[in-house]
């Protein structure tokens, strides 16, 4: 039997190679009834996790908390017992003006403007998606019909720095990098993409990131707009890359 990794809680049979990995642990339950046989694997700190089946392929959904420290602990671990498969499902916000709440964000590369990847590669170093999951996603958006952006976003690791930026001692600072971020194009802003990014590429494994763009209130944007939409054209993308990986259409 496979040791059982110290955070996430779990060893090798426990998992499906294909990993959805959303921020909040309360979410996970909701990701796992999309998958065939969903079952309960563990809960510890804020990495909870499920695993199912898509298309006769076991999967499964680990949460990984909000920010860059915690899902590179989640990753590591998921990569030490074998999975090679991640996409992350989560929320950001819009940096363009045409983009609305609601609208999926599928994020092709991040900005590295957070202190958890430096630990790993210089900030030289790009933070990008994989190819085959970059497709899959942009594919599952289409065939779900979900008015959806495709570019870059901004990997932060303070949220009020962010949205409060007029009351923090380096506001304007702040501010002015935040233009530059815009004026290059990047068209939301999260605190994870960009060490899920680094980390599959330096294990060699598969990566990409999406995510429904919100706003500060967050009841109306629950009555408007489906949060499941997120979930489903990730798992839509699981099952486009299962069915290639084993030569079928999917």
């Amino acid at each position: 039997m496979t040791e059982v990794q110290y955070h996430i809680r779990v060893a090798e049979g426990d998992m499906g190679k294909y990993v959805l990995l959303p921020g909040d642990p309360g979410r996970c339950e909701s990701i796992a009834n999309y998958f065939d046989q969903p079952k309960f694997i563990s809960f510890n700190r804020e990495h909870k996790v499920y695993t199912g089946f898509l298309e006769g392929e076991k999967v499964s959904v680990v949460s990984t908390g909000m920010g860059c420290p915690s899902t590179a602990i989640a990753i590591e671990e998921l990569v030490k017992i074998g999975c090679h498969t991640f996409i992350r499902v989560g929320t950001a916000g819009a940096m363009q003006p045409q983009i609305q709440v609601g609208d999926i964000a599928i994020i092709n590369a991040a900005i590295r403007d957070e202190g958890t990847s430096k630990q790993y590669l210089p900030v030289e170093y790009p933070a990008i998606a994989d190819l085959d999951v970059l497709n899959a996603l942009v594919q599952a958006t289409k065939k779900l019909d979900y008015p959806h952006y495709v570019g870059v976003s901004h990997t932060k690791d303070s949220f009020y720095s962010e949205v409060e930026m007029d009351r923090m001692p380096m506001a304007s600072i702040l501010k002015d990098r935040w233009d530059q971020w815009v004026a290059g194009g990047a068209i939301c802003s999260e605190m994870e993409a960009s060490i899920v990014f680094i980390l599959a590429g330096i294990y060699r494994k598969r990566s990409g990131a999406v995510a429904m763009i919100i706003g500060s209130d967050m009841d109306t944007i629950s009555k408007k707009h489906d949060p499941d939409n997120t979930i489903r054209v990730a798992v839509e993308a699981l099952r486009i890359l299962i069915s290639n990986d084993n030569g079928k259409s999917p």
